[in-house]
């Protein structure tokens, strides 16, 4: 296994000062690739380069550059369908049941990416839209790259994007071809917002939700920066509300309030 250079752990060491993202030894090779783009922009042909430019005074613009372009971006539409059956079909019709008295529901999409995940929640509400008649559905979308965030505020996507995860019918009922691409209709939009955030920082306004999904972000963290991500988000999660990570990722610490589902080992209900 080859060791990271001294050029390649300063901008490591930039992504997890940044994001609390670590970049392991063994995804090192990712480096050069992801700067790519910044090479030929800047008109230079290595990481040494870089790290000397980033030395220089007033360098922060070109420093967000970098830390975007490390960031694992990765998303379609219905990631997992398993797990968004079992949302619409037994997580959110408890919450419903739950709230009935005040028929309002709030989900926090954590690592949301361009938006995707939240759009896809969004969707499976609308399609049962006389079920939700009267409620107040807020799905918040929440994420460290500035670009991301961009790209999921203005829900546009590629035909390669609507692509992959949704059929023709949910591509033709909740979007339209633009020339720029693909728009979300009003109502998704109106449904979602998004907004920059890192999660090792308290949630702007102290606000709490009935379901946050954090899934795939937490592989990127050591032991340490992932509880403290895991607390943060559980400060914004309702008593009794659920918590869902990725298909693969788990939970081992047991100090934490949570409580791990039968039905599934990537759900949590949060038990203080």
């Amino acid at each position: 296994m080859s060791m990271m250079s001294g050029s390649e752990r300063i901008i490591s060491n930039l992504l997890a000062t940044r994001t609390g993202q670590e970049l392991s030894e063994t995804r090192s090779w990712r480096i050069g690739s992801a700067l790519s783009g910044i090479f030929r922009e800047k008109g230079i042909s290595n990481i040494d380069q870089l790290v000397c430019m980033l030395d220089e005074p007033d360098q922060a613009m070109l420093s967000q550059q970098v830390v975007e372009a490390l960031l694992n971006n990765e998303t379609y539409f219905f990631r997992d369908r398993a797990m968004f059956a079992h949302l619409a079909d037994h997580i959110v019709p408890e919450i419903a049941e739950r709230n009935a008295a005040s028929r309002r529901l709030s989900i926090l999409c954590a690592g949301c990416s361009t938006g995707q995940e939240a759009h896809s929640l969004a969707m499976t509400f609308l399609d049962q839209s006389a079920r939700w008649q009267g409620w107040d559905v807020e799905i918040v979308g929440l994420d460290v790259s500035h670009s991301a965030i961009a790209a999921a505020r203005a829900a546009v996507y590629s035909q390669f994007e609507v692509q992959r995860g949704l059929s023709v019918a949910q591509m033709l009922t909740h979007f339209r071809e633009t020339p720029l691409g693909w728009e979300a209709s009003a109502e998704l939009q109106r449904m979602t917002q998004f907004s920059v955030h890192n999660l090792l920082m308290p949630i702007p306004g102290d606000p709490k939700f009935d379901l946050i999904l954090c899934r795939n972000v937490l592989l990127y963290f050591d032991q340490d920066t992932r509880k403290r991500a895991l607390s943060r988000l559980l400060r914004s999660l309702n008593p009794n509300g659920w918590l869902m990570l990725g298909a693969g990722e788990t939970i081992t610490d047991r100090d934490l309030p949570l409580e791990q589902s039968e039905a599934a080992v990537n759900l949590f209900r949060h038990t203080d």
